[in-house]
């Protein structure tokens, strides 16, 4: 069984490793959509994989740590594409998220990314 849970927050950033033509070089913002998945089987008591409101929780401090930020100015993500980010909320979420099996980041309605771990 799989559950997730969506947040938004909005960011700036620009990708230093790009020519200073590219537009991503220069400072720009998104407004990113996370899924964070968690994976395991049903609690046959409780009826559930994990109580929802823990996962809100774990999501809140992160977004709270991400919103309205620079992105680069956090420590692990001076090259912030979005293939970084999703490998950066996995290990802020891997300790406090049992069964995380899944971050998907969108910077676009259009474009995103799915990590699925090491």
């Amino acid at each position: 069984m799989q559950l997730f849970h969506v947040f938004r927050f909005e960011a700036a950033r620009r990708l230093p490793h790009l020519p200073p033509e590219h537009p991503c070089a220069r400072l720009h913002g998104h407004s990113f959509r996370v899924e964070v998945h968690v994976c395991g089987p049903l609690d046959a008591h409780l009826g559930w994989v994990m109580d929802f409101a823990e996962l809100t929780a774990a999501c809140a401090r992160l977004k709270a740590q991400l919103d309205h930020r620079y992105l680069n100015d956090l420590p692990g993500l001076a090259n912030p594409t979005s293939e970084h980010l999703a490998i950066w909320i996995w290990q802020q979420l891997k300790t406090v998220v049992p069964g995380l099996c899944r971050v998907v980041v969108q910077e676009t309605a259009d474009s995103g990314c799915i990590y699925t771990g090491e």
